[in-house]
């Protein structure tokens, strides 16, 4: 029987070839195999970027011998061979040896897996005590080979397209954080220029209330400009981890009570509902803690102006401090809360304010070289919660 006469009758398989999950694929397919070739174990290896054998990507043991998995043969040798020869390879024991231990002198058979007109893996077929594979038998698992390098030659183009998007996308935050950041620095700067121009007039006489007004702009958006790119600078020194930390025993409670502290002395009328569970120690650069509080803080100001924040600090089980941080206003829809701590991410359907989509990532930088987490949960309209893990003192 030719193989496209053989192709005809495992039409099923197209269900292999159509799943989008390649391990339910190949699962699929082999319980499918197993119905129309006998063989015990079966591996699949893939040539890695050096041209090398990898560990087995795949393998199944569903026949005789199954609770021997691991004194049974993989392949690996066929499969060194397969690779030496790129063509189909078989080894059979000799009659005395296929008279012993079966487990120990299996029958194997090693198939190339071809994409593209090149080796991307071998798969290697095992059999206790044989039979001999037969030419119905290769037609069979020859067939499989195909459709098992198709299998893997689709994750790999889906995992290419995924690394594209990703760099794509930052691409995309990158020319957005480049015309974010030259409006956000503009602006400081045509407040400054603007006032002290105004001040500098030789035709005017400003009264003494009037010049402390200007000079007041002039000093506060002097402080935001300065923060704009401290903010970018501190971003580098991230993502190139050459920044430093003063790590030294501080409550957290402290810090957190701290803060509200100023945000209360600059904000009179937001709601603040702090509650502390924990008074364990943690290793902690303060300064470096203090920015990230601060950012959720700025975050909330921004994007949730009239919510009600609600703080709370309790020991979680493994010697962890768990940090909730949570606000009522209009949350973040689902799609943009993996992306939120990326570099530049700023969600789109949020209302445009001031920024640089840099102080959650600069937030979870610092969260992590503390050992800790920090994420994010959110239902639209409900509002935005932050959960940070820190280790206390024990496990540092």
């Amino acid at each position: 029987m030719k193989l496209s006469d053989r192709a005809l009758e495992y039409r099923f398989w197209q269900d292999a070839v159509y799943e989008k999950d390649w391990k339910n694929a190949l699962d699929f397919l082999i319980e499918s195999l197993r119905d129309e070739l006998v063989f015990d174990n079966l591996a699949i290896y893939i040539i890695d970027e050096n041209g090398k054998r990898s560990e087995i990507a795949y393998a199944r043991a569903i026949g005789r011998e199954k609770n021997a998995e691991a004194d049974a043969s993989w392949g690996e040798e066929i499969a060194d061979k397969v690779m030496l020869k790129n063509e189909i390879v078989f080894d059979s024991p000799s009659e005395e040896e296929s008279s012993s231990k079966r487990v120990a002198n299996p029958y194997l058979a090693g198939m190339p897996l071809m994409a593209s007109g090149k080796l991307i893996g071998i798969l290697s077929l095992i059999r206790f005590g044989g039979p001999v594979y037969t030419q119905e038998d290769i037609s069979v698992a020859l067939l499989a080979a195909v459709v098992i390098a198709y299998i893997f030659e689709k994750r790999a183009l889906q995992e290419s397209i995924i690394a594209l998007e990703k760099v794509q996308r930052q691409m995309r935050l990158q020319d957005d954080f480049v015309s974010t950041i030259s409006h956000e620095l503009r602006t400081p700067l045509g407040f400054i220029k603007g006032y002290s121009t105004t001040l500098l007039r030789d035709d005017t006489e400003w009264d003494e209330e009037t010049r402390r007004e200007f000079l007041t702009i002039i000093d506060e958006e002097a402080d935001h400009l300065t923060g704009l790119i401290e903010n970018i600078l501190e971003s580098a020194r991230l993502q190139s981890q050459t920044f430093d930390m003063n790590f030294q025993p501080l409550r957290l409670d402290v810090l957190v009570r701290d803060i509200i502290t100023r945000v209360h002395a600059r904000y009179e009328n937001f709601e603040i509902v702090f509650t502390n569970y924990s008074e364990k120690i943690i290793q902690g650069d303060n300064t470096r803690l203090a920015q990230v509080f601060e950012n959720l803080f700025s975050n909330t100001v921004k994007y949730a102006p009239k919510s009600k924040i609600e703080i709370s600090i309790k020991n979680e089980d493994g010697n962890l401090l768990k940090v909730s941080f949570s606000d009522s206003g209009a949350g973040i829809s689902e799609e943009h809360l993996p992306f939120i701590f990326d570099r530049f991410y700023r969600v789109p359907d949020q209302p445009k304010k001031a920024g640089t989509g840099l102080g959650l990532f600069i937030s979870k930088r610092i969260i992590e070289a503390h050992h800790g987490k920090i994420w994010a949960e959110s239902d639209a309209k409900k509002g935005t919660r932050f959960i940070i893990l820190l280790p206390t003192e024990q496990n540092n």
